[in-house]
């Protein structure tokens, strides 16, 4: 009867086992070492905020909102209809809006193209306070106190800006901070193709 210390010893283990386990995990580390590569290489690209919306080369979504300076009176799509725009949604309460603003300001004091706000979410007297603080560049602001006009653009947050064509149909939209370089590589080619007809 045989015991424990005389059991036959194990089989071998194939080296080719090992070696095609060995190949198969260095594959693998090779190629999450490539994924990270480009996730890297593309972190400073110039777009990389520019989420891809749904409504882009689609109708802007109808709306109609107060104007935050008189409440009294409201604005439509079809006010704004038949020549381009730039609508900016911003919030007293955004950090990042106030860094874009000046930015922003430059920009439309070239009156090239109609500048709209879109006030979210925000208490009648803080916007206008905000707004008398760090200046006004807006053409007309439009108040979305609720949010609920803001869910039919697909809007998260604040800041975003959106380039809406003479016919209303959205060309380009923007998330976050706008800087000079935004302004330059993708909102103007953005706005020089809809200029030239395209």
């Amino acid at each position: 009867m045989n015991n424990a210390s005389e059991l036959p010893p194990s089989p071998p283990r194939s080296r080719g086992a090992l070696t095609f386990a060995l190949v198969i995990i260095g594959l693998f580390f090779v190629g999450l070492m490539g994924l990270l590569y480009y996730g890297v290489s593309q972190s400073d690209r110039a777009g990389r905020d520019a989420l891809p919306s749904p409504l882009i080369g689609k109708p802007a979504p109808a709306f109609d909102l107060p104007l935050l300076h008189d409440p009294a009176k409201r604005v439509t799509n079809a006010d704004l209809a038949g020549q381009p725009y730039v609508m900016n949604v911003w919030g007293s309460w955004c950090p990042e809006c106030r860094v874009e603003h000046p930015i922003l300001t430059k920009f439309a004091l070239t009156k090239r193209v109609r500048f709209i706000g879109y006030n979210l979410k925000d208490e009648r007297e803080d916007a206008l306070r905000w707004l008398e603080q760090f200046g006004n560049p807006y053409m007309m602001v439009v108040a979305d106190l609720e949010g609920r006009t803001a869910i039919d653009w697909g809007i998260y947050g604040a800041p975003e800006t959106f380039l809406v064509d003479g016919n209303g149909i959205i060309r380009w939209k923007h998330v976050g901070a706008i800087d000079q370089a935004i302004i330059d590589h993708q909102l103007i080619p953005a706005l020089e193709k809809i200029e030239a007809g395209r």
